[in-house]
């Protein structure tokens, strides 16, 4: 347990005190445990990796107002974290959720942000770009369920939370993460509140009025990031992947894994943990 941003926060670590220091973000509906294989990999490379339970989650303390998961919120809980370790900058990795706030991060951050990787999303101007798209306004529609307060919550966890679980199996390999995963996650979203939670950071940051669109184009990304996007995932398209080149001004690769949804670090463990380890290592 790490205190950080006037929060706690439950961190799995692994790796020597003196190494590379990775911060791991994960995405809705996940935890820490997501990052499982590949804190095992950097630690064996020489990196203390720190994947944590976001706010929220797991066994992180979990705010009960909408506004408490404001990305801006999210960004201070990553530098907190990285001063917890009694370190000054960090390699910075994210999926999904956890993608979007590394990006916001190494934009605001850029004197504590070493390299950044994002997996399936894009940089977020490039995704309100897509969002004008018909084919990413598809794979999007479930947004607005989540957007409503109570309902969500209701759909999502009727019928020993069917829905919820649902989402697991989502794409191209259904079988990716593990039915034990599974079971772990939703229990842990299960808890009082936590739902809620997780569903407030669509509330917080993509209802109507919250200024998204705005605080996306002053990104300006200036550490080395790489971007992994499954060229199957379900809820993230081609568009915001190959677009986000445009915003980038640096050293940016993307990198497509063929075949790949959206679980990547379960779909693609070996292939993500590499990555991983030649920029943490570089």
């Amino acid at each position: 347990m790490v205190q950080a941003n006037g929060l706690r926060f439950r961190t799995m670590v692994d790796g020597p005190a003196q190494g590379a220091l990775a911060i791991l973000l994960h995405g809705f509906p996940e935890g820490a445990e997501s990052w499982s294989k590949q804190v095992e990999t950097l630690a064996n490379a020489g990196a203390l990796a720190v994947a944590p339970d976001l706010r929220g989650y797991g066994l992180s303390d979990a705010p009960g107002a909408v506004e408490a998961y404001a990305i801006s919120n999210l960004v201070e809980d990553v530098a907190g974290m990285i001063k917890a370790f009694g370190r000054g900058s960090a390699h910075i990795a994210g999926h999904d959720w956890g993608a979007i706030v590394a990006w916001f991060f190494a934009g605001r951050h850029p004197e504590m942000t070493e390299s950044l990787t994002a997996l399936s999303v894009g940089h977020p101007a490039a995704m309100v770009a897509a969002a004008k798209d018909d084919d990413q306004k598809a794979r999007s529609r479930y947004v607005g369920l989540f957007l409503m307060e109570g309902k969500a919550e209701e759909v999502l966890a009727e019928e020993d939370y069917r829905r919820l679980r649902a989402m697991y199996s989502i794409g191209p390999n259904p079988d990716a993460v593990p039915r034990a995963m599974v079971d772990h996650f939703v229990r842990s979203m299960s808890r009082p509140g936590r739902l809620t939670a997780g569903l407030n950071y669509y509330r917080a940051n993509l209802s109507p009025g919250t200024g998204w669109s705005a605080l996306a184009r002053d990104i300006n990304v200036t550490a080395p990031t790489l971007l992994l996007w499954g060229d199957q995932d379900p809820a993230l398209g081609r568009l915001q992947a190959e677009s986000t080149a445009q915003q980038m001004t640096g050293d940016y690769r993307l990198e497509v894994l063929q075949g790949a949804g959206h679980w990547l670090q379960f779909e693609r463990p070996d292939e993500v943990s590499r990555s991983l380890v030649q920029v943490v290592t570089k």
